[in-house]
């Protein structure tokens, strides 16, 4: 379970990529999709960061 707890900030950035792709792919891009993909990708990084300190 630790294992997981540490890459999840990698699976939110994933998560994150999905939400721009997905809309790219299919010429249905506006801001509001933008601002959520970039805002949960800014989120998993920060939770990369925060648990790879509080972990090591």
């Amino acid at each position: 379970m630790s294992n997981l707890f540490k890459y999840l900030g990698v699976i939110i950035l994933l998560i994150g990529v999905a939400i721009l792709a997905i809309p790219a792919l299919s010429n249905g891009v506006n801001n509001t999709i933008l601002l959520s993909g970039s805002g949960v990708i800014i989120l998993g990084y920060l939770v990369h960061i925060i648990l790879n300190r509080k972990l090591e």
